[in-house]
């Protein structure tokens, strides 16, 4: 779910996809409605959009955003906050599997109240006499019916029991029908809303995530179980349109043509917070995306007086399901169709082939179509792993302007990391499922999420890591199923090679973040000398490992080069070809970090000193002259009969030079090194 709380921290909108309005218009049809509807949550969070999307090609600068975008997500927080207040989140019993869902549900968009049939296929996995259903209170079950036979059936705290009139054995395949009805509670977001939009014309429309799905109707209402398949037929009056989940299989008039049945069809396994509907009196438009030899369809479902918005947005995301298509591989439900449908709470979320959006904004609609790989097809599989959903889907997005607008890569990473380590503290693995504010914590969950996936990128290299995603995208112990963080990880682990426990216990349970500080003396004519040390701003990770990248420059040449910092302190050589003057860390805001300093720091060896090693040596041995008054060198290597191997005049640069002496080819034995620098000479016994 996300968009404009958002599962980032900013909007960008490109012209052509959200049209401007006079100022003093947009401000006027605000005033006549405000009044109104802004007592309401999910309105506030709309209308705050609305202006948002309006002014949107109006300059701004990331602040300005950036605290807009701060202040939706605190509304929304503070929805989730009332939707917690509603106790236990799910009693669905663990004894059974579900199979298959035909949803039957007939609705009017004018009138708050829903009439409905499900009938559930289900795998008995322990011997039982029963078997419980997630089911507000408020919703009355009138019957729960098996093969025509009326079972016992009991509703209380918000489940649904049926007993069976005998024990019924692990392994048995069967199904109930449970007819039920009622005005579903308002909780949090609104899992169930009854609204307008235009002129006045009545709407409905669902949004389950995380525990809204009991709201409306009776089902399993956790991360552990997700049907096979689904069927959904909703009935609602005869001028209406309803979009659903799948593909839509035929609309049916009936009741002498005041009503119409609209019916579904869905055949990949789905949880149950992905099942949706919506209905009002839409406009349907199709196009069509190539992704390799699949034609995919892709379909709108929007209000009448939205439709050259969504017109002209919906390029975008085609442009993402390419882009996305070549990054990670198949759409994952290629044989149906990827949807919008519009909505109109303020952002958007990824029901299963139909996201709903409120508008057609390129990060929204980038941000919830990254979810049809990344939290519909692989699900977390508990609210403790939500960044599996949600920082990938942030981090998509990220990938989206990478490609579309890459000029703004480098300040999209660097708003990130400011937003990640605005606060000392504060883990990616969610250590309290019970709050629903911690669970959708926007700088945890959303960004930590998406830049802990960006360093991954970073430490394993590109074609490493989108390799890596695309195996656990394609692992059969997660695919189209749920995952947890262990599994991304093995399968990171397994593609690239690497052990990285070490990486998340440092960036997963661990806390905080490095803050770097380089101190560099340049030496010789192209070399260079670093201590890389760092401090952590959290004490539950005293060093935090990393490769690291510094660039040096002077007014005519820059290089960049990387440092794999295992230890603190560590001290590293580096040829960079010239003399530089300056050194920027992380150049391109790859790493999590803050307050980095980097100083350059004059010799401060005795007067001629050189040092040499490794001894004994190997393959070759380094000679460092430090400090040196000549302004040259002679260095010379002979065998233990005195005979000379090798001899070298180097320059001596601002007292120093740095060299390498090949020695692979030297046998076995004793040799001696001579330098000879002006008036001073040294002289040292090698081994070999």
């Amino acid at each position: 779910m996300g968009g404009l709380r958002f599962k980032g921290t900013r909007i960008i909108i490109t012209k052509g996809v959200i049209p401007l309005l006079p100022l003093h218009k947009i401000l006027g049809t605000l005033k006549a409605v405000v009044q109104h509807c802004f007592n309401r949550p999910f309105m506030r969070i709309f209308f705050t959009f609305l202006l948002l999307t309006a002014l949107g090609t109006v300059a701004q600068t990331p602040a300005e955003i950036n605290k807009h975008i701060k202040e939706i997500t605190a509304t929304e927080r503070a929805a989730y906050g009332r939707l917690n207040q509603e106790g236990v989140l799910t009693g669905a019993s663990a004894n059974f599997d579900v199979k298959y869902y035909r949803c039957e549900w007939e609705v009017d968009p004018a009138v708050r109240f829903i009439a409905g049939k499900i009938t559930m296929y289900y795998v008995i996995t322990t011997a039982t006499s029963d078997i419980t259903l997630d089911l507000m209170s408020p919703l009355t079950a009138d019957s729960v019916k098996q093969r025509n036979n009326s079972l016992v059936k009991q509703q209380n705290n918000n489940t649904l029991q049926v007993v069976f009139p005998a024990t019924v054995n692990a392994g048995t395949l069967d199904s109930v029908s449970i007819y039920y009805k009622g005005v579903p509670p308002n909780t949090g977001f609104g899992s169930f809303i009854q609204d307008v939009h235009g002129a006045n014309i009545p709407v409905m429309w669902s949004l389950s995530e995380p525990y809204g799905a009991r709201d409306w109707w009776p089902c399993k209402n956790g991360l552990d179980d997700k049907a096979d398949s689904v069927d959904i037929f909703i009935t609602a009056p005869s001028q209406y349109k309803a979009a659903s989940n799948g593909l839509l299989q035929s609309e049916t008039l009936i009741a002498g043509g005041t009503k119409k049945v609209a019916y579904w069809k869905h055949r990949y396994p789905i949880a149950t917070y992905l099942v949706c509907f919506a209905v009002t009196n839409y406009t349907v438009f199709n196009r069509t995306v190539q992704l390799g030899p699949v034609t995919l369809p892709m379909q709108t479902y929007c209000y009448p007086e939205s439709l050259t918005n969504f017109q002209n947005g919906t390029q975008s995301t085609l442009d993402a399901l390419q882009i996305f298509y070549n990054l990670f591989g198949d759409y994952p439900f290629s044989k149906e169709k990827y949807g919008h449908v519009q909505f109109g709470w303020g952002g958007g979320m990824e029901h299963q082939t139909a996201s709903f959006v409120v508008s057609v904004v390129n990060y929204l609609t980038a941000h919830e179509l990254a979810h049809q790989w990344f939290g519909d097809k692989i699900t977390c599989g508990s609210w403790e792993d939500i960044w599996l959903n949600e920082g990938f889907a942030t981090n998509l997005t990220l990938l989206y302007f990478e490609k579309t607008l890459p000029q703004y890569t480098l300040d999209l990473r660097r708003d990130d990391i400011n937003e990640v380590v605005s606060q000392p503290g504060g883990t990616l693995k969610v250590d309290d499922t019970t709050d629903v504010n911690r669970i959708f914590d926007n700088r945890l969950t959303y960004t930590k999420g998406a830049m802990v996936l960006n360093m991954l990128r970073w430490k394993l290299g590109d074609s490493v890591y989108f390799k890596a995603i695309r195996a656990y995208l394609q692992d059969p112990k997660v695919a189209y199923g749920f995952a947890r963080t262990a599994d991304l990880k093995r399968n990171l682990e397994q593609v690239s090679g690497q052990d990285l426990t070490r990486f998340f216990n440092q960036w997963y349970t661990g806390q905080g973040y490095p803050s770097y500080t380089v101190a560099w003396t340049p030496v010789g004519s192209s070399h260079v000398r670093i201590k890389l040390s760092q401090t952590t701003s959290h004490p539950s990770v005293s060093f935090f490992e990393l490769p690291v990248a510094l660039k040096f420059k002077n007014a005519t040449q820059q290089k960049t080069i990387v440092l794999n910092n295992k230890i603190k302190d560590e001290v590293f050589f580096e040829n960079i070809g010239f003399i530089a003057d300056s050194v920027f860390i992380d150049p391109e805001y790859w790493l999590i970090t803050k307050n980095n300093t980097a100083v350059k720091t004059p010799d401060n060896a005795a007067q001629n000193t050189v040092q040499v090693y490794p001894n004994p040596i190997q393959s070759d041995f380094t000679v460092y002259l430090r400090n040196m008054t000549a302004s040259s060198a002679i260095i010379n290597l002979y065998n233990a009969a005195g005979q000379l191997l090798s001899s070298q005049n180097v320059a001596v640069v601002n007292g120093s030079q740095y060299l390498q002496v090949p020695s692979q080819q030297l046998p076995a034995g004793v040799y001696t090194l001579r330098v000879t620098a002006g008036n001073f000479k040294y002289t040292k016994k090698l081994l070999k």
